[in-house]
């Protein structure tokens, strides 16, 4: 039998001995009296101790595993046995994968990383080819969503007259959210054979993804009304019975920075109102948090310009087929396994490459 090691002693990198100290003050802090005598702060403490507790209850977990493995190479340094050192062997490889999920997670250290993300699509200049490529960006990103369990809103969807999108905005909860999909804010670019060209000529074709933190009423954004231009429009849908009949759409207008927000989801344009405003205040933070960080440049640019310059995949279908992140030069043959929601290969490696440098 190989020798093989023992308990990995993987706590210190996570800072975890500081983690569950500040995770027991929290619970004893929960268990006072007093904890409920300033809700709002309540709440955000409980907050605090369960962003913490994503952190504690893994470790431990992981922790348990490597124990009992260590426990496993005292029995096999006595008595060899294939059947159980193959099955230790695959248990040390999933401890391995465990612990490098955690060693991600400690990139994500980002003021706003925590949050949940809001991811708005574009499609560039190309019509109707565009259009379509802001659809199917539109189904990767609600793929990796689902792969990951999160929770997904539509906050706004504007369907093209013949096919595709013109822009829509989603509102995505779960561990990390942001952390994670801020590697996607971008220009993408698709290189195929266009299914709309009868010649079957290959297109070049470019779609922008904005992504931001969902502003929660921890972070305060103020908004002057004498600010906003606030435009009503009828709503488009599929026809029939379903298309509103009433100025319900909203488009709000942040006149000082030309931020430009809508909504049309709901029959309400109250609740339109609310939703746009509620995109507005995270667009607002986010331009914030770049200018603190000196990358409002960067990002402006890359608006004003969707295309060749400020790519950063390229998505090739033909005349081969080949994912390629310009930043962190990784590549993935099999372009439909990215367009079904597999883009994590993509996030790790920006995230280990950029880490604590990506807005957040």
């Amino acid at each position: 039998m190989t020798s093989k090691p023992g308990s990995p002693n993987f706590g210190g990198i996570f800072d975890i001995d500081a983690r569950e100290r500040k995770l027991d003050e929290l619970e004893q802090a929960r268990s006072s009296e007093r904890f409920w005598a300033n809700p709002e702060e309540a709440r955000r403490l409980i907050a605090d101790a369960n962003r913490l507790k994503t952190w504690v209850a893994p470790w431990r977990e992981l922790a348990a595993t490597a124990e009992e493995l260590r426990e496993w190479v005292e029995v096999l340094a006595v008595e060899e046995d294939e059947e159980i050192e193959a099955q230790w062997a695959s248990d040390v490889e999933s401890l391995a994968g465990g612990v490098s999920g955690l060693e991600l997670r400690t990139m994500l250290q980002g003021e706003d990383d925590h949050r949940g993300a809001l991811l708005t699509i574009h499609p560039g200049a190309g019509g109707l080819e565009s259009q379509d490529w802001a659809e199917m960006l539109l189904r990767m990103y609600t793929r990796w969503a689902e792969r990951r369990g999160c929770s997904l809103k539509v906050l706004d969807l504007q369907h093209a007259e013949e096919a595709g999108i013109k822009s829509a905005a989603l509102e995505i909860e779960g561990d990390h959210a942001y952390g994670y999909l801020k590697a996607e804010n971008g220009v993408h670019r698709l290189v195929r054979i266009s299914p709309f060209d009868s010649q079957s000529r290959r297109h070049t074709s470019f779609a922008s993804v904005f992504v931001y933190p969902v502003v929660d009423d921890e972070i305060e954004v103020d908004i002057d009304e004498a600010d906003l231009r606030v435009d009503t429009f009828r709503a488009s849908g599929a026809g029939g019975q379903h298309v509103n009949k009433t100025d319900s759409a909203i488009r709000i207008t942040h006149l000082p920075t030309g931020i430009v927000v809508s909504c049309q989801q709901e029959r309400s344009q109250h609740k339109n109102r609310a939703t746009a405003m509620k995109m507005l205040r995270a667009a607002l933070h986010r331009r914030a948090m770049e200018e603190r960080e000196r990358e409002r440049e960067a990002l402006e640019a890359t608006k004003s310009d969707n295309a060749w310059a400020n790519q950063i995949r390229s998505y090739v279908f033909q005349p081969y087929t080949m994912v390629n992140d310009h930043r962190t030069s990784v590549k993935v043959g099999d372009v439909q396994k990215v367009m079904d929601g597999r883009i994590d290969p993509f996030i790790e490696a920006y995230l280990k490459q950029f880490g604590a440098a990506g807005v957040g």
